[in-house]
């Protein structure tokens, strides 16, 4: 996922993302259990999918294997929730650790996203049909693509990842217990613990975008459309609920169709603006602006039809560490984002210890550390270098004169590959496939696009020059280009290892329990990322750590 394009809410308007499940096999009898897949986002290029697998039996499931084709052009671009094998067109996906058990009249569920227009064929579960017995055809016919019935979801997955994310692991055993919700809820209750030590009070903000309106939240989940903006932006009203205090918890209900974010923060209130068609958010990089002094922080969700995604961001910034959690239908919550012990002192130490990155640690006067900002936005804020990684860049583009640089963008389909040579001018790497067409060309970065993954890094939402560009940009972050000549990598013991390199998102994830961190926009490349997805929530959470 671009996380600043898919969960970030900003003053123009996100895609919407819900739409009515298109159903591609029937309803089996009750006598076998089934698996359904439902197309829940389709946008021509590609779209988002769910399977949901059904115990209709009398026994329990104690594990699950779901298998279809696709037809040709089409393939899997990202997964979760299933462990995922592929051989050419076919398809094969079984239980995580915690999802295998399935009890009768219960059901599971995993997704993935299709990358090309066509649907899943031949299913199978367990061997048999997945309407519960028979050849494992569909009995329906799938549906055409036609037109896109949305615009790709504002979800992880927009962008395909390349693994199925590793953050969908078991809990900590001292992981708060979220209060739940019944089956097919619009309501979500959302947990927010305070664990920090701290004695100030807390403050929350739930802001984000629902049926097209940016807006807030009230506690008890009511939405409520901004409005009154104008030019010069002008106060917005003080719409914050407030946080637990130390050792103490809060639910706050999140209506289904809202995307956006969870602020809180300590002390002092969030300042927020409005302006005729949007909201103006806290600016880090932006020492003028009104809460720079505020200690700060947010998470990301979007809780839609196909389910709840929530991360721990630090694209932007790292300030107060926090965990984040969904709890499924099962009962089971799962977690990431925890800090280690110290953690957020040992992040500042080293960013201060290093003399070029010194300057995105922000202190305020009394002397307490508010954040380290991301190295993009510390450049804004003059404290960082703007050309930090123009040499890097440049070694990197004058290598792939001489050497071809292998691109292998999906990692359930190693035999997907680019190859991309710098052409004469040293300005321009052009990308051909394995028929030797020239697919894809990508100019010569900067600095600030290799921060942004944005400029020429930038990621069309298809299948091929938006693979291609997540993966450079992920692998100049951590600096394996010019050194392994197949991007991405995905092992994580051979990132940062350059001597220039986004020591920022290094040491960020060095410093949490599970590795997992958002370091910087396409993180998610190689399943990095400090996120959670459930199809089915029942509850989330958010613990604001000791630090």
């Amino acid at each position: 996922m671009r996380r600043s394009r898919a969960l970030i809410l900003t003053a123009a308007a996100v895609a919407a993302t819900g739409t009515a499940a298109v159903v591609v096999a029937l309803p089996a009898s009750a006598a076998a259990p089934t698996a359904t897949f439902a197309k829940t986002s389709d946008w021509g290029a590609g779209w988002q999918g769910q399977y949901t697998i059904r115990n209709e039996g009398t026994t329990p499931l104690t594990s699950w294997k779901v298998e279809f084709d696709l037809p040709a052009g089409t393939t899997v671009g990202s997964f979760w929730d299933g462990l995922g094998t592929s051989a050419g067109q076919h398809h094969a996906f079984t239980n995580r650790e915690w999802n295998g058990a399935v009890a009768p009249g219960a059901s599971v569920t995993f997704g993935l996203i299709g990358v090309g227009p066509g649907s899943p064929l031949n299913c199978k579960l367990n061997g048999a049909s997945c309407t519960g017995g028979g050849s494992g055809n569909p009995t329906t016919a799938p549906p055409a693509s036609g037109k896109p019935s949305t615009a790709p979801p504002a979800a992880p997955t927009t962008a395909p990842v390349t693994a199925p994310p590793a953050t969908t692991a078991p809990p900590a055993g001292d992981t708060p217990a979220n209060p739940t919700t019944g089956p097919g809820s619009n309501l979500l209750p959302l947990r927010v613990t305070n664990k920090s030590g701290r004695g100030e009070a807390v403050h929350l903000y739930m802001l984000g975008e629902l049926n097209g309106k940016l807006g807030y939240v009230d506690r008890a989940g009511a939405f409520t459309p901004w409005s009154g903006g104008a030019n010069p932006p002008v106060p917005a009203p003080d719409v914050s609920v407030d946080g637990p205090r130390d050792g103490d918890g809060v639910t706050v209900q999140v209506p289904r169709g809202l995307s956006g974010r969870l602020y809180f923060s300590f002390g002092d209130k969030l300042t927020f603006k409005l302006t005729p068609d949007g909201l103006v958010q806290p600016a880090v990089q932006n020492p003028a602006d009104d809460n720079a002094d505020v200690l700060f922080d947010w998470t990301e969700f979007t809780f839609n039809s196909s389910g709840l995604w929530i991360n721990s961001s630090q694209v932007d910034h790292f300030a107060i560490p926090h965990a984040v959690s969904v709890t499924t239908a099962a009962g089971k919550t799962r977690v990431t984002g925890a800090i280690k012990p110290g953690g957020r002192e040992k992040v500042f130490a080293a960013l201060s210890a290093d003399p070029d990155w010194k300057g995105t640690v922000v202190t305020r006067d009394d002397g307490v550390k508010l954040r380290a900002l991301a190295p993009g936005k510390a450049a804004d804020a003059g404290t960082f270098s703007r050309t930090y990684l123009d040499g890097y860049i440049s070694s990197v583009w004058n290598t792939y004169k001489s050497q071809t640089l292998t691109v292998v963008p999906f990692q359930l389909e190693p035999g997907k590959k680019f190859f991309g040579r710098t052409d004469a001018s040293g300005q321009t790497m052009n990308f051909t496939d394995g028929a030797g067409k020239q697919v894809y060309s990508i100019r010569k970065p900067a600095t600030a696009d290799v921060w942004g993954c944005d400029g020429a890094l930038v990621a069309p939402n298809d299948a091929v020059g938006g693979p291609i560009a997540r993966s450079l940009c992920a692998s100049f972050n951590r600096s394996t280009l010019g050194k392994i000549h197949t991007a991405p990598t995905y092992e994580p013991a051979q990132f940062y290892q350059g001597d220039v390199t986004n020591f920022y998102s290094k040491v960020v994830h060095e410093a949490h329990a599970d590795g997992k961190a958002y370091g910087f926009a396409f993180d998610d490349v190689a399943a990095q990322e400090s996120l959670v997805h459930d199809g089915d929530p029942r509850g989330a959470g958010v613990v604001l750590e000791k630090f």
